[in-house]
């Protein structure tokens, strides 16, 4: 059924909610688990076209993304992690595509319609891009 996940990681505490749904269904399906975070802070937007030093924020979220990779890995998962940066449904968007992944699942934050304006869902926008499922768990 499902090969390759593509988790997307918000260093959170929604990201539990996420990662314990999808553990369970990559225990049934035996599928491998990419782990993807998305820095958007200024540095991270600006990161490439201005040559910047990592912040503290993409430091934070690589040791943070590592630290999900062991944990998921002691379970005998088999996980990779990739941090990107920028916009961050361009770039899971983008991640979906080019690492060859048959599902992408998220939690969302059950925002309601003027907060999803003004913030920008960013699973509403990664579902109409891409031609794979998307499943989609609310953050507890």
């Amino acid at each position: 059924m499902y090969k390759r996940i593509l988790v997307a990681v918000e260093n959170s505490g929604a990201d539990r909610t996420i990662l314990n749904h999808v553990a369970s269904l990559a225990r049934l399906t035996g599928a491998e688990l990419l782990l993807v975070h998305v820095a958007d802070g200024w540095v991270a937007r600006n990161f490439d076209q201005l040559k910047l030093r990592e912040s503290e924020e993409i430091k934070t979220d690589r040791a943070y993304l590592e630290m999900l990779r062991a944990e998921l890995a002691g379970q005998g998962f088999k996980v990779q992690t990739a941090l990107a940066m920028g916009d961050p449904a361009t770039e899971l968007v983008r991640a979906a595509e080019t690492q060859a992944v048959d599902l992408i699942a998220m939690s969302t934050h059950g925002h309601r319609f003027l907060n999803d304006l003004i913030r920008g869902a960013t699973a509403d926008k990664v579902r109409h891009l891409v031609k794979i499922p998307v499943l989609l768990l609310k953050a507890r």
